[in-house]
């Protein structure tokens, strides 16, 4: 069933749209990531202009998240004062993300730079955490199968000052490391239509020393506000949120986000970044090869040139 999109300007099989959202909402719930760095992507890969896709992204990410958020409260699996901290980071780095974005777009090079953000970013998110969680599923073979406690490491992130305490993560850490990580992925956002969970979930880990369980349910909540500040700044400055697009990915997301928090309940932490690491080389991959490889309908480049 063809569907035409009005901003995007292009027909699409509205089959494949509400699949594509649920299949990334799955992994919304599975990873606690918005899933966005997988979506927008796939969007470029069936024709969305990827001015296009980042803005209207940003939309579907909120649905899923929000969705995902839910079952993870009733867990209590969610720090919100943590999250809340990350928020107030992640609203200043989405307003100065959309001012990159619209610059860029007033120069015409906005979508290489998205494109060649993704590249950059997946692979480099994708080779760390797929080369860690190696490790850590050797360490806990070698364990007996447990799992060796990898926080409590006191390293700078303790040494500086401005400390609160956040009970649910058992942490007394300064609010400066939190506040910068969402600035950061406030930027991703709005440049890349990403919740940023990618890096979110092992910055949460790795730099804050979180522990693993309320990481997801975290993340989760803190892409909300985000995401949703980004889609109005993109709505109102870019008119680039296609809103027939956003409402399929919606629903696919928000059925999906259900199924897939059932499924990360019986998956190990390794397990689960192993698969996700997987997931963004492969994405990665493809991109790349998009970007070298010369296209099969030259006219189609020019054409979304000139949009």
């Amino acid at each position: 069933m063809q569907i035409y999109l009005p901003i995007a300007e292009v027909s699409v099989n509205a089959f494949l749209l509400l699949g594509l959202g649920g299949l990334v909402g799955i992994l919304s719930g599975m990873f606690g990531v918005g899933g966005g760095f997988l979506m927008t992507p796939l969007l470029f890969f069936i024709g969305i202009p990827p001015a296009v896709a980042v803005a209207t992204e940003a939309n579907q990410i909120v649905a899923s998240s929000f969705s995902g958020v839910l079952a993870h409260f009733r867990r209590r699996t969610v720090d919100i004062k943590m999250g809340l901290v990350l928020q107030a980071g992640g609203l200043i780095g989405a307003a100065l993300g959309v001012v990159v974005f619209n610059y860029l777009k007033a120069l015409g090079q906005v979508d290489l730079l998205v494109k060649l953000c993704y590249v950059v970013f997946l692979g480099v998110v994708g080779g760390l955490m797929f080369i860690e969680s190696l490790n850590a599923i050797r360490k806990t073979r070698k364990a007996g199968g447990t799992t060796p406690p990898t926080r409590r490491q006191r390293g700078w992130v303790h040494a500086l000052p401005f400390k609160m305490r956040f009970r649910t993560s058992g942490l007394y850490i300064s609010v400066i490391p939190p506040v910068l990580v969402g600035v950061c992925v406030g930027i991703l956002a709005a440049i890349m239509g990403v919740g940023g969970g990618f890096i979110m979930v092992p910055a949460m880990i790795y730099i804050l020393g979180m522990p693993t369980k309320v990481v997801v349910g975290t993340s989760l909540f803190q892409i909300i506000l985000v995401t949703g500040f980004t889609t109005m700044l993109h709505a109102t400055t870019n008119y680039t949120v296609d809103i027939v697009l956003a409402v399929l990915l919606l629903v696919g997301g928000v059925i999906g986000a259900q199924i897939g928090t059932r499924i990360g309940v019986y998956l190990k932490a390794e397990q689960l970044r192993i698969l996700l690491a997987l997931m963004v080389i492969a994405v990665c991959v493809k991109l790349g090869l998009d970007l070298l490889l010369q296209p099969a309908e030259l006219f189609s480049l020019g054409a979304m040139g000139g949009h």
